[in-house]
């Protein structure tokens, strides 16, 4: 029972700190472009073309 008494306080400061950085990351704008993450992936890359082949496919 004393466990408890240890390990759900620590359970509620990881939790209050996860909501913490997801809110810090809300505010800086870690979420305002969804969409361009995933549509630029399908973009060619002009640099990368001009370098030879990447490390990841030679």
């Amino acid at each position: 029972m004393s466990g408890l008494a240890v390990l759900i306080p620590i359970a509620v400061a990881m939790g209050l700190l996860a909501l913490t950085a997801f809110f810090w990351a809300l505010r800086s704008g870690q979420y305002e472009d969804l969409d361009g993450a995933s549509e630029r992936i399908f973009e060619d890359d002009e640099r990368a073309s001009r370098h030879g082949p990447s490390k990841r496919e030679g």
